[in-house]
Formats: C-alpha cells, structure tokens, sequence
C-alpha cells in the first residue's frame, strides 16, 4: 500500500508518542519495520519532502544505438528511401563501420514513420536442393542463435556446420554479429576442416539467410579472396533465453 507523505508523517509521530516498543506498535499499524525505518532516514535527513513517493525511472537499456548514431541511420534513409531496413543496416554498417541490426533499423525508422511499404518480389521456394550434396565439404550452413542471459543481455552463437555429415565444424560464442564473427567462425573451420591447407578442386559453398552481415560487401571480398562460394536462402532465426545460473529456456 503506497501512503502520501503526510501519513507518513503522522505515523512517525504516532510511533515516536506510543508508549509500546516500536515494533508492537507498527505491528498493530501493519508497516514493516524495515519500510518504517527507509522512511525515518529520509524523514531525518531531508525532512517532509523526502516522504514523498519518486516516480521510478526507466533503467538503461544496455545495448541502446547512441543518438548520434540513430540520427545519423535517419539521415540515410531520408537520402535512399527506396532501401528496405535490411538493406539500410548492410549500407550503414559498411560506410559507417558501426553494426546495426535490421531489427534495429525497422524499429528505428517505424518509430519516425518511415516504413514504406516494399515492392515484393514472390519466388516459390523447392522442399529441397536440386543437387544434393554427396561429400563433406561441398557446402556448408551457417547461422546465428540468440542466447538471452536473463539479466544481462544477449549473446550470439555463430556456428558452421556440414551438410552432409550435420556436423558442427567450428563455432563461436560473439557479442555482436558483425561480419568479422562470421569471417572469424569461417577461419576455424577452414582450420578444423583443413581446407585452408589442403589443395581442393573447390572449396566449401557458404549457405546463409540474407541477415546484414551476410549480405555485405566486406564478406563477399572475404569469400572472394579465400575462393568459396555463397548462397543464400530463406531467413530463419533461432533464440534461447540462458538464466545466469545456468538454466536454459526456448
């Protein structure tokens, strides 16, 4: 029960005038000791208006894009409205150096009204590849999980793994999820695989979503230089939330 300031008053007058001990008096007031004393201190120290009840403020959000950086996404999409969120958050990252989500980006500009509506293009997906892979290495699937540490904040998974033996080749645990995790997680597979040393026809094809750090010009100069292929498909996106005392829940 939330009491105004002047009741808090008189009940510290009430309980300095009673002729009981203090705790069988505000047991008969129903306050907790423990709350009668928090107001006492405040009463001491600052008077009547230390009483009064403070509107809770709204804690920080831990990963929060900085104003300077918010304005300056706004910026770019007022210059290049015809860029979806997607495509904003590769443009962004890339020229700025600073990594920002498409969830982010649509969050952003949702919030100043500038979402426009997006022309689609529809392509019917097949239930599987037309060629299948018959080896390992021939093509391998990436992607990021979501892991939610309750209170603290999120950690991204990045894995590699196989096609065709479902194997997990390499993974890393990141904070972010910019290209360099990806291009990181790569490099200990290649390693693992060992297709950095050995000398193959081909190397593995790269299959991601569309997710910005997959789409960016940084990782198609990466592919490039280390001759692997890339396809992409359909995103999807896997999220578990961690308890800090190590309980995990989807």
């Amino acid at each position: 029960m939330r009491y105004p300031a002047s009741e808090k008053v008189e009940i510290i007058r009430l309980v300095e005038k009673s002729n009981l001990p203090i705790k069988r008096t505000l047991d008969k007031l129903g306050i907790p000791r423990t709350t009668f004393y928090r107001w006492y201190d405040r009463y001491q120290i600052s008077g009547v208006e230390a009483l009064e009840d403070q509107s809770p403020r709204p804690s920080r959000v831990w990963n929060r894009i900085p104003d300077d950086v918010r304005q300056r996404i706004i910026d770019l999409a007022l210059d290049v409205p015809e860029l979806s969120p997607r495509e904003l958050a590769v443009r962004f990252t890339d020229t700025e150096k600073y990594f920002v989500s498409e969830a982010s980006v649509y969050r952003l500009l949702k919030s100043h009204d500038l979402i426009t509506s997006p022309a689609f293009i529809v392509i019917k997906a097949a239930d599987e590849f037309r060629d299948k892979t018959t080896a390992i290495n021939q093509l391998w699937q990436t992607d990021f999980t979501y892991l939610k540490v309750i209170g603290w904040g999120w950690m991204y998974l990045s894995t590699i793994l196989d096609d065709y033996s479902r194997y997990i080749i390499a993974w890393k645990l990141c904070t972010t999820m910019k290209t360099s995790d990806v291009t990181d997680t790569l490099n200990l597979a290649l390693q693992a695989s060992g297709c950095d040393q050995a000398h193959v026809a081909h190397k593995p094809r790269l299959l991601s979503d569309n997710g910005s750090s997959y789409v960016s010009s940084e990782l198609a100069e990466w592919m490039s230089d280390n001759k692997m292929g890339h396809v992409r498909g359909r995103h999807t996106t896997h999220k578990l939330k961690v308890r800090s005392n190590g309980g995990t829940k989807h």
